[in-house]
This record gives structure tokens, sequence and C-alpha cells, in this order.
């Protein structure tokens, strides 16, 4: 089983790292690391990933990840990777979006009419992409499956693992990473967390929210032109 992960700078690490540690332990994988080209790029906060795969070497997956982030803003009109991007996407029984990752799905026209979801600071761009949004944590479109944020990609990749594998498979890698959230604290959504601090978190978000509104108003009129 051949499965291709994308990185690009300014990913958010966790929603590549979350499902290679699932994906990765389905039997026979063989997981490539896949970069526009052979450079080492740093995820949001600077941790450095290396490609294995470039796209010119990157094989055709059966299972295909994209991973959101802050970086996505800048992929989402790289024509470059959006043309990748299709090709893997058609090659693959199934590829798996993880947060912000939808949204370069989307620029590359791929959510037409289909039901997704995404980190909730962005599931309002869903709509000018051409999907249906949804509130679940995890949204099975095959052949996509959509995770929200960040760490619903580990709950995503284990439900793909179950498509591809069987549930059994599932669970057992469920167990050997001991996947059994308990957080300390109430809250990880906007409707359980506090208004301060879904104030807080707002204002961080702000510059980037405002940039990417900017960049899915261009890619509506060349996505829907005739809307």
């Amino acid at each position: 089983m051949t499965i291709g992960g994308l990185i690009f700078p300014g990913i958010d690490q966790a929603d590549f790292t979350g499902p290679f540690e699932v994906l990765s332990r389905l039997p026979g994988a063989e997981f490539a690391v896949v970069g526009k080209d052979l450079q080492p790029v740093h995820d949001a906060k600077g941790l450095i990933l290396t490609p294995t795969h470039d796209f010119a070497s990157a094989p055709l997956p059966d299972i295909f990840l994209v991973p959101g982030g802050s970086g996505v803003n800048q992929v989402m009109e790289d024509e470059e990777s959006l043309a990748f991007i299709r090709q893997q996407t058609s090659a693959a029984s199934i590829t798996l979006s993880v947060c912000t990752g939808a949204l370069v799905l989307g620029a590359a026209g791929l959510l037409k009419g289909r039901r997704a979801t995404t980190h909730w600071a962005a599931k309002q761009f869903l709509p000018d992409l051409g999907a249906i949004p949804q509130d679940s944590r995890v949204v099975v479109d095959l052949p996509f499956v959509f995770a929200a944020g960040v760490t619903s990609g580990i709950d995503a990749a284990l439900q793909v693992a179950a498509l591809a594998a069987g549930e059994d498979v599932a669970r057992q890698i469920q167990l050997y990473i001991e996947y059994a959230p308990a957080p300390p604290f109430s809250g990880g959504t906007p409707e359980t967390s506090p208004s301060a601090v879904m104030q807080a978190v707002n204002t961080t978000l702000k510059p980037i929210v405002n940039e990417r509104a900017a960049i899915v108003s261009r890619l509506r009129q060349t996505l829907f032109p005739h809307d």
C-alpha cells in the first residue's frame, strides 16, 4: 500500500504527523513524504520536515494526505502544487484532508458538491470553494475523508485505516498508539471554550484569516465565474 503525504512550508506538523503515526502502521504501508522539491521545510512553529520525494518522483498513491496550516495560503494559489494535488487525488482510492487542507482541495477544484469539514476558523470559506460544510469532527464523502482541526486528523486517519484495511486493523493501531484522549480542560471547540479564550485565539488568527478571505474571493471568481 502506497501512501503519499504532502508537506509544504508553514504546515501544522500535527496535521501531518498525527495521520502519519496511524497510516504508516497499515500492513505493507510505504509512506512517501512529498515536497515540491527535496529541500527541508519548516512547519508553522519551526519544526523541520524533510521530503523523501519531490513532485517529479512521487509515486501514485493508494492513500493521499493533504495537511493544513498557515502555509496553505500560498499553496492555494500555486498552480504547480494544485496540478500535483489533482494528479495524486485522481490516482488515490482515498484522499485524507486535515484541517485547512480542505481549502487546498477546494482551490484545486475538488470540493464542488462535496460534504466537508475543516478547522472551525476556516469553515466559513468552504461554500465559496463549492463544498457543503458539515459540523462534524470527521466527514466521509468518498473518495475523500475530511478532518476538522489539527488533532482530529488522528480520528480521521483511524477511519481511513478502517476503510483501507478493516476495523480490526484500525483498532489494533489505535491500541498500539494508546489513542484514548482525556484532555485536562473542557473546551477545544468554539462551543465549549470560554469567551475570553475564544477572543484571544480569534485575535491571533485574524491576520491569517483576513489574508485567506482575499485568496478565497479570488479563487471563487476563477472556479465559479458564472455564479
